[in-house]
């Protein structure tokens, strides 16, 4: 029986991926990739010739049978990645991971590269506990996804586009009190890394007056 290996990759800057994953990524039969184009340039700047085949949100549902199929009657080995950090967080993963684990397959994931843990240390917010709620939805159950972290004492982590990154401050502001603690951080581990620490109305003025950049994690303080 084959396994498959699941391997962070850089959340921004090349040198943070690890050893271990590069020799992984150089001995697999293959890597699935979110996007085959973006990996590409990865194993390019690694010097790994390693084939690769796409697995992204469009497919995966496609073709979770098969490859599990393909890992349950051979002893092929198969890397997962995504385009920055850690698979099946907030990125595609988690069904092929689960198709696994039900068939029998080995699942081993290598530690590395994720967004929100360095984000949540470097905010300044108890990180004991925390509550990690990825995106939030678009437009419908946003506002009830919202209303249920309402008495949430634990800290509270929020991946967030820059298109709506003022929006979901405004909407936390109305739901946990514009005074609450919030550090909003942009662009980890690339030349513009950005923390914005304050209360969420501070930082919602801030990027109401300077528009918002890059990928972001928002970090909120829990109820007291």
């Amino acid at each position: 029986m084959g396994k498959l290996i699941v391997v962070p990759t850089p959340i921004g800057n090349l040198e943070d991926i690890t050893l271990r994953a590069i020799r992984v990524l150089k001995e697999v039969n293959l890597i699935l990739a979110e996007d085959t184009r973006t990996s590409g340039k990865l194993l390019k700047h690694l010097e790994i010739s390693t084939p690769q085949k796409s697995f992204h949100l469009h497919n995966e549902h496609k073709i979770v049978e098969q490859l599990v199929e393909e890992l349950s009657s051979t002893e092929n080995v198969f890397a997962l990645v995504s385009d920055a950090g850690t698979p099946a967080i907030s990125d595609p993963g988690f069904l092929l991971v689960r198709a696994c684990v039900e068939s029998g397959v080995e699942v081993e994931t290598l530690p590395g590269a994720t967004a929100f843990v360095p984000a949540l240390v470097n905010s300044g917010l108890p990180c004991d506990r925390f509550v990690f709620e990825g995106f939030l939805p678009h437009k419908k159950g946003r506002k009830k996804r919202l209303d249920a972290l309402v008495e949430e004492t634990r800290t509270m982590v929020f991946y967030e586009s820059p298109y709506r990154v003022v929006k979901a401050l405004e909407q936390f502001i109305e739901v946990f009190g514009a005074e609450r603690r919030c550090c909003a951080t942009r662009e980890l581990t690339k030349i513009y890394e950005e923390n914005v620490r304050g209360t969420l109305e501070e930082v919602f003025h801030h990027f109401q007056e300077k528009a918002p950049k890059g990928e972001f994690v928002l970090i909120v303080e829990g109820k007291k």
